[in-house]
């Protein structure tokens, strides 16, 4: 064979042999970026699966009004733990403490992935409930906590609860409120119960503390405060529960 032809040979060799040996080695060091690379779901969403998508107006107004729910029911427990005089009623709102400081924990993490601020306050309106409370004492304090409770602040945040998972866009938001309601109807049969074993007494007799077969404080009794107990929330409301039963001022109206 001609020399130039074995030579043309060789070097045919040589370089196909070169060209394997980059490729191996580019495949090696810049592996394919195809199945590492997130995609736009998941890109969107935290360590804890929770979306980072904003919420719109309606689910932040809901997710605020549960926050406030949270904070009205850690106010109260805390208070009830200091005033209330039947060891039932303190053991109520011990439970009610740590279940709502559980569940404001979980819906701080939650505001915080969508970008929503919550107050670490508790409104007016349910300073006011907080304040009228704290000036009862013994019986009278036990008697108008369990009745706001079971009557009213419970009955309202189910309802809020229950319009986030009807009205809700965000299936975070929603996820979170359809955890929740079990916790607060076992907290309602709770409180109910909580409600019918404390003992009669001058005030209950008297028409503020009792309840009709609803469970409905009776609107009218012998002391003259008629319709005391008759804040209840409106459907669809907000946590926004009035002034106790029978507390000094009344009851308020709450906000839609």
């Amino acid at each position: 064979m001609p020399m130039p032809q074995i030579k043309s040979g060789v070097a045919g060799i040589f370089f196909g042999l070169v060209s394997t040996a980059l490729l191996t080695n580019s495949l090696a060091v810049h592996p394919q970026e195809k199945g590492n690379k997130p995609s736009a779901s998941q890109s969107n969403e935290t360590s804890s699966g929770v979306s980072q998508a904003k919420l719109n107006q309606s689910d932040e107004r809901m997710l605020k009004q549960l926050a406030q729910a949270n904070l009205a029911e850690i106010a109260l427990g805390k208070l009830a733990q200091e005033k209330a005089q039947s060891n039932e009623v303190k053991s109520f709102a011990k439970k009610m403490l740590d279940d709502h400081m559980k569940a404001q924990d979980e819906l701080k993490q939650l505001a915080q992935s969508k970008g929503v601020s919550l107050s670490a306050d508790i409104d007016r309106q349910q300073q006011s409930v907080e304040k009228k409370l704290a000036a009862l004492s013994g019986e009278k304090f036990d008697r108008q906590y369990m009745n706001h409770e079971s009557t009213r602040a419970l009955k309202d945040t189910h309802r809020l609860l229950e319009r986030i998972n009807s009205k809700a866009e965000d299936a975070d938001l929603k996820s979170y409120a359809n955890k929740i309601i079990a916790t607060v109807e076992t907290h309602q049969q709770l409180a109910n119960d909580t409600r019918k074993n404390l003992k009669p007494t001058s005030e209950g007799q008297s028409g503020v503390g009792k309840s009709d077969s609803s469970g409905s404080p009776a609107s009218s009794g012998a002391s003259g405060e008629s319709g005391a107990g008759s804040g209840a929330a409106k459907p669809g409301g907000a946590y926004d529960s009035g002034a106790p039963d029978g507390a000094p001022g009344g009851a308020s109206t709450p906000r839609q």
